[in-house]
């Protein structure tokens, strides 16, 4: 049927049809295709979330993960005690009941002027300790003579020592006097490389080697040559072990699992999954669960590059720079960040070998930050540790620029009645958000129009729709539906969410 334009009927209508077009098309994004349902809904519960991967993530439409580098701060040790040396390394810190613990390996200055170790320049394991992980100080422990005196922060001395990594012991069976275990590259006799050697202790100070032999079997090549971690995993309800070893001649690392720490089936033993990326030389991993969310493992690998030097460098060739890496059960691990996490810098003693260690351990340091802590200046009478700092959650973000970007979630149920989000935008940036069902349908009440843009820079923000003032922040309703989150980004950056429940008013 065929219209006469020129009567006022077919004007009407094509007018409709006309303004009906420009709504669909100048409505921001909300004119694309429903997406199918994911085959498996995700179960967030009420935990927190952090984008530093696309586990979550359905779509991503002009915004992009985005790797943040911590930002360079204050030197917290200066290795200048004749028990440490140039060549302190593979440090661990931890929290225990607010206080913060490091634990690194001394190499005493041989009065030779090289590197043997004897009974005057032994291997130590030192302790440091801080209240607000910027200051810290050596206690005298008075447990090891060094040289004639136990004026010293010493806890052990001896080939244990080259690689001695502690971990607070989480599992609610562990007896008091086991509170504290470590692991440590040690030489047993009858054994041709390095075997790893389990200790415990009451008070992390005080310890009592296993036995002399190596907790896990394994005889791989260049097993255990490295700070090798391990910790008690609550997802598995076991201690778990990422450890050093070679593979295909590059430095790499392995996984294993046990029950009771001291046995280490063999068949729980796998080399690290890290997907279709170069190998690379990783000569650490300071990989642990993030405390907020520990389904989610994080890692700090040490890259080695081997034919780098610089001019007059020495038998002690090649530079090394620390990477970004994460996982979802420990065994696969999401290297996409193949750049830089931590570059050398501008100092050029860091531009040498066995520099920009980063330690097992990444701590709160305070209610909007991270603390982690790297080697400068290895080989050098200016060795020292240095302070690096993120913001709260700050690894990774969902990131776009002036010119916008969103993405879409998968579709997931949560516990809660508030939605949190750790954000931060320019002051012409916005974040937005729509809730939808699990087809990509925009949810009444929920659509973006309904949802004020965000600005700012917030750790922690609720947010509300203010078609719905008398839901307030409450998100109640949904609770238990299977839905998805529309995210849309200005110049912008979104670091974690958490659906949470409203905590009770105070009481008058």
């Amino acid at each position: 049927m065929k219209h006469d334009y020129r009567t006022p009927y077919s004007q009407l209508l094509f007018a409709a049809a006309f303004v009906a077009s420009v709504i669909l098309t100048s409505r921001p994004c909300l004119a694309h295709t429903a997406a199918p349902p994911a085959t498996k809904l995700i179960e967030l519960g009420s935990r927190l979330e952090l984008f530093v991967d696309d586990a979550l993530i359905d779509h991503l439409t002009g915004a992009q993960l985005k790797l943040h580098s911590p930002t360079r701060a204050e030197k917290v040790l200066e290795f200048d005690k004749p028990w440490e040396g140039s060549t302190c390394g593979f440090f661990t810190v931890l929290e225990d009941n607010g206080l913060f613990r490091l634990y690194y390996r001394g190499s005493a200055t041989n009065p030779l002027g090289n590197d043997r170790h004897t009974d005057q320049n032994p291997l130590t394991v030192c302790y440091a300790e801080s209240r607000d992980g910027v200051h810290w100080i050596r206690p005298n422990l008075g447990l090891v003579e060094f040289r004639g005196s136990k004026e010293n922060n010493i806890m052990w001395m001896g080939q244990e020592a080259l690689a001695f990594a502690p971990f607070l012991d989480k599992n609610p069976a562990t007896p008091p006097a086991e509170r504290y275990k470590a692991t440590a590259a040690g030489i047993i006799p009858g054994r041709k490389q390095y075997a790893l050697i389990g200790f415990t202790s009451p008070d992390g100070l005080r310890w009592t080697k296993l036995a002399d032999r190596s907790i896990i079997p394994d005889d791989t090549s260049n097993a255990f040559d490295s700070q090798n971690v391990a910790f008690w995993d609550t997802n598995r309800e076991k201690y778990v072990a990422f450890y050093r070893a070679q593979k295909a001649g590059t430095r790499w690392t392995k996984f294993a699992e046990s029950k009771d720490f001291a046995s280490w089936p063999a068949e729980s033993m796998a080399w690290f999954d890290y997907g279709d990326v170069p190998m690379e030389q990783l000569y650490t991993n300071a990989a642990t669960p993030y405390k907020r969310a520990l389904h989610i493992y994080i890692g700090f690998p040490n890259r080695y590059q081997p034919h780098r030097s610089l001019p007059n460098q020495g038998r002690n060739a090649g530079i090394n720079d620390a990477v970004f890496m994460s996982s979802r059960d420990g065994q696969h691990w999401d290297r996409r960040f193949l750049e830089s996490f931590l570059r050398p810098g501008r100092d050029e003693l860091n531009w040498t070998d066995r520099n920009n260690y980063i330690a097992a351990g990444l701590i709160q340091t305070a209610p909007d930050e991270l603390s982690l802590y790297f080697s400068q200046n290895y080989r050098h009478d200016t060795a020292h540790l240095r302070r690096g700092v993120l913001r709260l959650d700050g690894m990774v973000s969902v990131n776009a620029g002036y010119h916008g970007g969103e993405f879409v979630t998968k579709p997931f149920t949560y516990q809660g009645d508030s939605l949190v989000l750790n954000f931060e935008t320019s002051a012409a940036g916005s974040i937005r958000l729509e809730l939808q069902d699990e087809r990509g349908r925009p949810i009444s009440g929920y659509e973006l129009e309904n949802f004020p843009p965000l600005w700012g820079d917030k750790i922690e923000h609720t947010v509300a729709w203010t078609a719905n003032p008398q839901w307030g922040t409450s998100l109640k309703k949904l609770e238990g539906l299977p839905i998805r989150l529309r995210v849309v980004l200005r110049d912008a950056d979104l670091y974690s969410m958490q659906f949470r429940p409203t905590p009770p008013a105070p009481k008058p």
